[in-house]
């Protein structure tokens, strides 16, 4: 059974909404929170969607400091009652997947806007002392030299970056006309255990260990830059606790990888044939570099902990050993997938 303690009114303690919180970065930042700050308290608010899993935090649902509500960010009604005992709020909750965005866009800016004005409403009526919205680097579009800092303009490509920049102006605009202790983070490509195996670390690595073909779009030379599921969850922590009021903080490794050089990483680490490659029909929209300047956030003090080589071993040898935990999703996944193409 999951924990129905209550966030109790005690001003010794921290009571954080989390949203999203059985999703890949929320589940990984509801344990480090719980495991670093031994007298607060967490109220995981999550509608349970495809992407979400209990099994992400089986091992702390009976845990007295954490609480679990299933409900949509959209319904107002749910979100106030989560959110009325406690301090603050970070907001994981979005669909966040390129490829069903192309889809289908609907479900997108239902929940990734209208889903976040539902929360800044509730913040302001209980009058959070903070909130960390969460964002991408996506919002910017693609860049050919350099890097994005926080004040570049948004140039979203798809329609998941187009409705995670609306919702970033929207909070924006809270702070500024409510003065709503908001702040965003917007992060590069994240990667580690509990990711949904639609991605592109974990979709590959299960496929490899399947023996299966690896799809590799285009001809593979598009950038992204890898971080760390934990150093983003240490990012976030950070800017939660000494970020400034209205700000935007950048969250980036300079870990700046081609595709297929993540593609042929993998494939070393598991001792399988390069010939698994499939490159296909490249994605629509699909930006060719992202890039972003960090400095703002390391002036606070934050820089990744973890080296890529040995974090990516870790992370191809959790999927490894947790076959039972991705197995069932893959094939939720292809089932997906399979019904989006075939012939109508």
């Amino acid at each position: 059974m999951v924990s129905t303690t209550d966030c109790t009114d005690n001003p010794d303690r921290k009571k954080i909404l989390v949203t999203g919180g059985l999703g890949f970065i929320g589940s990984n930042f509801i344990r480090h929170i719980l495991d670093k700050y031994p007298d607060y308290r967490i109220i995981n608010l999550d509608i349970v969607s495809y992407c979400a899993n209990f099994e992400n935090l089986r091992d702390i649902e009976e845990n007295p400091r954490y609480k679990f509500i299933k409900g949509d960010i959209c319904d107002a009604q749910i979100v106030e009652k989560a959110i009325e005992d406690c301090d603050v709020v970070v907001n994981f909750a979005a669909e966040s997947h390129v490829d069903r965005s192309i889809l289908g866009p609907e479900s997108f800016i239902k929940t990734d806007i209208y889903g976040t004005y539902t929360l800044l409403e509730a913040a302001r009526k209980y009058k959070i002392k903070r909130m960390v919205q969460i964002s991408t680097d996506e919002v910017y579009g693609s860049i050919e030299k350099d890097s994005f800092g926080e004040t570049d303009p948004l140039n979203p490509s798809s329609p998941y970056a187009a409705s995670k920049a609306s919702a970033d102006l929207l909070c924006l605009s809270y702070f500024t006309t409510y003065k709503l202790p908001v702040m965003i983070t917007r992060s590069s490509n994240n990667y580690g255990p509990y990711q949904y195996p639609e991605k592109l670390i974990p979709l590959f690595v299960t496929n490899a260990l399947e023996d299966r073909p690896l799809p590799l779009y285009g001809d593979g030379l598009n950038v992204r830059d890898w971080l760390y599921v934990l150093d983003n969850c240490r990012a976030i922590d950070l800017i939660l606790h000494k970020g400034e009021i209205g700000e935007i903080y950048n969250v980036g490794a300079d870990n700046e990888r081609t595709n297929i050089e993540i593609t042929k990483a993998v494939l070393k680490i598991l001792g399988k044939s390069e010939g698994l490659i499939k490159k296909v029909k490249d994605r629509l929209g699909h930006d060719r570099r992202y890039s972003l300047n960090t400095s703002k956030i390391r002036k606070l003090g934050w820089k990744p902990e973890y080296n890529f080589e040995e974090a990516l071993r870790k992370t191809v040898d959790w999927y490894r050993d947790n076959e039972s935990w991705w197995k069932r999703l893959k094939e939720k996944v292809e089932e997906f997938y399979k019904k989006q193409y075939e012939p109508r």
